[in-house]
């Protein structure tokens, strides 16, 4: 078995499809990573991951919005295709067994950062009571 773990934002918002009867969603994570080249300057080189998520919980979907960040983890595909020029090309692509949103970018997000930061409004605002606050107020020990 072959497993991929990535942290990245999301370059844009996913769409949900229905395949042969089963749901979909799919979305394009971006990973940045910084390094500096043997001359010493600074770069970025930006790794983007096609995802797919076959699952019939697709309650998730709309928190999966342009600039959220998400850990996922999957299986890797790497899929083969002949650009309109003639030449080959390689997309990697992923099939996600486990999503966990981090939070959006621009307001701290990261491991343990803002879990409603990537909700939608509607969803903040008819949340209960308590729901998105900071419940370690309420835990016991």
């Amino acid at each position: 078995m072959i497993k991929m773990q990535i942290i990245g934002n999301l370059g844009k918002d996913c769409v949900v499809n229905t395949v042969n009867g089963k749901n979909v969603i799919n979305f394009t994570v971006a990973h940045t990573e910084k390094y500096r080249d043997s001359q010493g300057n600074n770069q970025e080189k930006t790794t983007w991951v096609d995802c797919a998520y076959w699952t019939d919980r697709t309650a998730i979907a709309p928190y999966l919005q342009k600039g959220t960040q998400v850990f996922v983890e999957g299986a890797p595909e790497v899929r083969s295709f002949t650009r309109n020029d003639g030449t080959a090309g390689a997309s990697l692509s992923l099939r996600v067994r486990d999503i966990q949103l981090l939070g959006r970018r621009g307001e701290g997000s990261g491991l343990g950062g803002n879990e409603s930061a990537g909700r939608p409004q509607e969803a903040q605002q008819s949340s209960p009571a308590g729901i998105g606050s900071d419940v370690a107020d309420d835990l016991p020990f």
